[in-house]
């Protein structure tokens, strides 16, 4: 009997050491813009912007992502104002049901507005998903790369938008929602490109315009008695898309811009040594066991390759400074193997 226990201990060891021992690489897909992941009953649901569709994986690990089922759970109409050009699909578990929140437009880029999907199901990849319409504030005005969360109670969604109906520079905006696909507050502008490294965005003298300046990619982070709102700057066809970041303490009214404090540099840029270009568009999660700290985002193997299909998923650990504000650290270059999230 003793035998017998000791080569159940050694086997369950060997399994332990392997599972501390599992390591990955970047990039974790081939392709994939505008990465997010939700972790919710043991299982990671990944998505990622596919122009044409909304799309889902699940994986107990996402330095598995690659091996994981994916399948695609809603295709728009066609002729729709929300047929074409899908971006930046965010899933969210609210109240008991997923909703799906992104973009989408009529193949004209100055109509993109906020759209969300309703499912009941308990597994996302399940169920049916219905419609449940444009999520708009009253302007109604151009919007991108939606974000909600929770605070204190209270449901909130942030966005990239315009300030009129032309373009030239995005703006990132927060507002009350009534329900997941209700807003119930005007519209606040929290952050617009203000220094050099958020003003990279020369489209050339043909184009109409010539130059966007651009925050977009708004992204929620909590710790400690603070929230961050980590966001995209200057425009992803340029190799200088960088995060930068926005600080308000718990206890301050989100929607005064005047709570908010913008830090003066990026958080997390490019690194040429790395072999990293144009990193942004990120996404948070913890590890399975709720000890590890991650970061989500795409990024370019080399320069010039814009905002098409190069750009790739990559993760990283991330830790916290001694005035609780987030470490991203510097983009691990690809190939490098790295632990993988724990379990």
């Amino acid at each position: 009997m003793r035998k017998i226990i000791n080569v159940i201990l050694t086997v369950l060891l060997t399994q332990a050491a392997i599972a501390q021992q599992k390591t990955f690489t970047n990039p974790l897909l081939p392709s994939g813009a505008d990465p997010w992941v939700i972790y919710k009953n043991g299982y990671y649901y990944y998505t990622n912007s596919m122009g044409s569709k909304l799309i889902l994986y699940k994986t107990k690990n996402m330095a598995d992502l690659a091996s994981a089922p994916n399948k695609t759970i809603w295709t728009p109409p066609a002729g729709t104002m929300y047929s074409k050009e899908l971006w930046a699909p965010e899933l969210h578990y609210i109240d008991h049901k997923w909703y799906m929140y992104f973009a989408a437009d009529d193949g004209d880029n100055d109509h993109h507005r906020i759209y969300v999907l309703e499912n009941p199901s308990a597994d996302p990849m399940l169920g049916e998903w219905t419609l449940k319409g444009k999520v708009s504030d009253a302007t109604n005005k151009w919007a991108i790369d939606v974000s909600v969360f929770e605070h204190k109670g209270k449901l909130y969604m942030i966005w990239a938008g315009w300030e009129g109906d032309k373009n030239g520079e995005q703006d990132i905006y927060i507002a009350r929602l009534k329900n997941p696909w209700t807003v119930g507050s005007p519209r606040v502008k929290l952050s617009s490109p203000q220094y050099e490294w958020e003003k990279y965005g020369d489209l050339g003298e043909k184009s109409n315009p010539p130059h966007v300046n651009v925050n977009e990619g708004p992204e929620i982070l909590k710790h400690g008695n603070k929230l961050f709102l980590i966001y995209s700057a200057s425009g992803c066809w340029t190799d200088y898309y960088a995060l930068g970041m926005l600080t308000i303490p718990a206890d301050k009214n989100l929607l005064d811009p005047a709570s908010w404090m913008k830090s003066k540099t990026p958080v997390f840029k490019a690194a040429p040594e790395n072999g990293v270009y144009a990193p942004g568009h990120n996404s948070f999660f913890k590890s399975a066991d709720g000890k590890q700290d991650w970061i989500l985002y795409h990024a370019n193997s080399a320069p010039g390759q814009g905002c098409g299909k190069d750009r790739s998923p990559r993760m990283q650990q991330f830790t916290w400074n001694t005035d609780g504000s987030p470490n991203f650290g510097v983009p691990v270059k690809t190939g490098v193997s790295l632990n993988a999230p724990s379990e």
